[in-house]
């Protein structure tokens, strides 16, 4: 069935406060949705963010970012006073994230709503503590050990809890007792909050797509947590860890970071960690897209130390074996594959064989030099086609800056007129393919530029940053977008 959606990130709805949350705001972008006949919002990873302030690099694979709690829903709770946010200075562009401000004054408020709420007596508070304790109980000491350390890497912690020695957990846990608690209480208004946002929207009758990164983050509660499932050695220093290869876009390819997965392990325990992972993210959402598809046939291993990607190699991943036990365990659930960039046959063999759909980006495709597989008629239905993701420049910024032979063949190609109505032939394109699914990001609706990007890939310092001005997704465009949905039978 043809069915279409908007992909926006949760952090650019224009909520109050500084930065997108499950708030009134992201209700009426769900109500949007259902007016321009939508049947997806397609989002990024949820987790809490860190250095740089990149979804995929979090702290937990598990837990949710703290800044998308609505404020507002606090204050109508009673756990706030508007005085309480209003004192608190969160930026004053409604246009861009300031990260830096939103981190010295969320928490703050945060701790504010917690000392109002006594958590303990709630019963709802009791029972989601319980039900995600497996993953819970480490993310909540995690964090509070890592502020008793100045917010230091747990591999820079005294050995004693580094190493997570029976006495030290006991010690850490009974001495921030108070903290520990906080993070639990976060992690509790995160989930009641997007699980009602998430009901509202299937209610609706449109879907949420999420997002997983293939990897974690090193810092983080999983590794720190469950060191075994890593490539790390005694010291639990990483021996290897991920990224790309040089390539036309990066002459010393892209270093990530990440530790590898130790996968013969995973495999003698059927996966079991992943297992959890994912049966978590189909609570969170309805369609998994699994970033970076390729690392399950083969990833990329780069000796830890290396200042670039150049003097990695290649090693084989777990293939079809993680899916198949994947289906045997969880049922068949709704994944897009990421399977963009460089594709050996395996790669392509592994994605036809689980029979997920792949990924489709028009901005690949007018390349004046070679025929592409990205161009529409080489489509198959069982594709998600999108103008661009949150990794490219909106659909305005990137044909603004093509090279005279690449744009002639653009202009041609999908018969555009003039550069002020291209947004619209691109989306029409991926409107009309045969892909079963066509996502478009909300900037290409909006027309804008560069300025809107949301990430450009191995910067940091200007990602992540972009919102949506109230009133700009206004209700004359929802029904341009429905107009369209319809014609190309999407709704």
């Amino acid at each position: 069935m043809r069915k279409s959606g908007i992909l926006l990130p949760v952090s650019s709805i224009p909520s109050r406060y500084g930065i997108g949350t499950f708030s009134k705001q992201a209700y009426e972008f769900i109500d949007l949705l259902e007016k321009a006949g939508q049947s997806y919002w397609q989002i990024l990873p949820l987790g809490p963010t860190g250095y740089g302030d990149s979804p995929y690099q979090s702290f937990s694979t598990f837990a949710g970012n703290p800044y998308y709690i609505d404020l507002e829903s606090l204050i109508e709770e009673g756990y706030l006073s508007e005085e309480d946010c209003i004192k608190c200075d969160f930026g004053d562009n409604d246009r861009y994230i300031d990260y830096e401000k939103i981190y010295l004054s969320r928490f703050k408020v945060l701790k504010t709503a917690f000392h109002n709420s006594h958590p303990e007596q709630e019963n709802d508070f009791r029972d989601y503590v319980e039900e995600n304790g497996y993953w819970l109980d480490d993310y909540a000491l995690y964090m509070a050990v890592k502020n008793s350390f100045d917010g230091k890497s747990w591999s820079e912690w005294d050995e004693d809890i580094k190493l997570r020695r029976p006495e030290a957990m006991k010690k850490y846990r009974e001495e921030y007792a108070e903290e520990v608690e906080f993070y639990k209480f976060q992690q509790y208004l995160f989930a009641k909050q997007w699980f009602a946002l998430k009901t509202y929207a299937n209610k609706k009758k449109i879907q949420i797509i999420g997002d997983i990164p293939i990897y974690v983050a090193f810092d983080s509660a999983d590794t720190w947590a469950n060191p075994e499932l890593f490539q790390l050695d005694d010291t639990l220093t990483p021996t290897a860890v991920a990224g790309c290869p040089p390539d036309a876009f990066s002459a010393t390819g892209q270093l990530w970071g990440n530790p590898l997965y130790r996968w013969e392990y995973h495999k003698e325990t059927e996966y079991a960690w992943w297992m959890k992972r994912i049966a978590y993210c189909y609570k969170l959402y309805d369609v998994v897209r699994i970033d970076h598809f390729r690392g399950f046939d083969e990833y990329y291993s780069i000796p830890y130390g290396d200042e670039t990607a150049e003097f990695g190699h290649w090693e084989a991943g777990p293939g079809y074996d993680i899916f198949k036990t994947m289906k045997a365990k969880l049922g068949n659930k709704a994944v897009i594959a990421e399977d963009l960039g460089f594709l050996t046959d395996t790669v392509i063999k592994l994605v036809k064989k689980t029979g997920y759909p792949g990924m489709k980006i028009l901005q690949f495709a007018f390349d004046s030099r070679e025929e592409s597989d990205y161009l529409p008629h080489n489509y198959d239905k069982n594709s998600i086609v999108y103008t661009g993701t949150h990794d490219n420049d909106t659909t305005v910024g990137w044909y603004t800056q093509l090279n005279r032979k690449d744009k002639a063949f653009a202009r041609k190609y999908l018969h555009i007129r003039s550069s002020k109505d291209a947004q619209w032939a691109f989306i029409r394109a991926a409107m009309a393919s045969v892909s079963d699914t066509c996502v478009i990001p909300m900037q290409d609706y909006l027309g804008l530029g560069t300025e809107a990007r949301i990430n450009m890939p191995s910067t940091l310092g200007t990602n992540w940053k972009w919102r949506m001005l109230r009133g700009e997704f206004t209700q004359e465009l929802a029904g341009q977008i429905y107009d369209m949905t319809r014609l190309y039978s999407r709704v």
